[in-house]
């Protein structure tokens, strides 16, 4: 929500244009579809990409204020085109409290709401990206978006995935539109190649962190908290990092669960959650999303100071993301 960065006025105004300029950009002669992708933006959340891409164009040299807001745009764009399809694979029937396009209007009319919007991206780069080479990161960051997504949809129901497939998973699927917002920000606004590559590390990092911590409300939060059923990634094969360090110590027990797969009752679910609790799971967890959220505060102390006071806004920002845990 807007009101989420009511500490930051300035931000909070340029955030509400975004949006504006999100739901200009949407005209499909369906006017049904039209409206549902509308109250998808209207019911975002809490816009943190496009907030990354803004801070992150204070440190260029060039202040073209239409083309950042059209460009934080469009990186929230590229996010809810995503999220259309992520719900399309996973037959999700919730998105933001909302039904999902998907379970509203079936999944072939969310894939094309999708690809709509995945034009939409391109058009808004077309006019506004200063060179092929962003337009290129653009591409090169939905490969590895889809890679991750790839990754994820082969290791359903792994009960042998790595936590280091888990990582490369959620760098491609999560962490890399972080990385592209903040790098675009920096980009093209002309700030130097150091802090371009720079904001693209902090961005990748602070990326990782987030889906950490968003893998672990599943654990921590309840269905209304989190405006989607609780563990229905689980149910849906997709193991994050608190079940696959519970399964380092509790690999019998969950197994005997986990294997029934489709047939899975609450009850199965409920004793899931709990084993999961009864291990240091939630804990470790916890610490390795602290730890890349460390990496990215380390590295934004290396950006310069600026009358904008970003590099700040930045560090407090990335070390808000670990409150969300509880």
């Amino acid at each position: 929500m807007i009101d989420y960065w009511a500490n930051i006025p300035s931000l909070q105004t340029e955030l509400a244009e975004v949006r504006d300029l999100m739901k200009h950009s949407i005209s499909l002669k369906n006017k049904e579809v039209e409206n549902a992708i509308l109250e998808m933006l209207e019911h975002g959340g809490k816009m943190l990409r496009p907030a990354y891409q803004l801070l992150f164009s204070n440190f260029g040299k060039e202040k073209n204020r239409e083309k950042r807001l059209s460009l934080a745009a469009s990186i929230e764009l590229l996010h809810t085109a995503t999220l259309i399809h992520d719900d399309v694979v996973d037959k999700a029937t919730i998105r933001r409290g909302q039904k999902s396009i998907a379970h509203q209007f079936g999944s072939d009319v969310a894939v094309y709401a999708g690809d709509y919007l995945f034009v939409t991206v391109f058009k808004i780069l077309a006019k506004h990206s200063a060179s092929l080479e962003n337009i290129e990161q653009h591409a090169g960051s939905l490969e590895k978006i889809l890679t991750g997504e790839l990754g994820q949809m082969n290791n359903r129901y792994n009960l042998n995935m790595t936590v280091d497939e888990y990582i490369e998973n959620i760098s491609g699927k999560t962490a890399e539109l972080f990385a592209l917002s903040a790098f675009v920000g920096a980009s093209e606004s002309k700030a130097s190649l150091t802090i371009s590559r720079l904001a693209y590390e902090i961005g990748k990092n602070c990326g990782i962190a987030f889906q950490i911590l968003d893998d672990l409300l599943d654990y921590t939060q309840n269905s209304d908290t989190l405006g989607k059923p609780v563990l229905e990634d689980m149910k849906q094969g997709v193991y994050s990092l608190p079940l696959l360090l519970a399964l380092e110590e509790k690999r019998a027990d969950l197994t005997s669960f986990l294997q029934k797969k489709h047939e899975m009752t609450s009850f199965d679910i409920e004793k899931i959650e709990q084993i999961i609790h009864d291990t240091n799971a939630i804990e470790r967890a916890e610490q390795l999303a602290n730890h890349y959220t460390e990496k990215s505060l380390k590295k934004i102390k290396r950006l310069p100071l600026e009358e904008t006071n970003s590099r700040e806004i930045l560090y407090e920002l990335t070390k808000s993301l670990v409150e969300r845990k509880r």
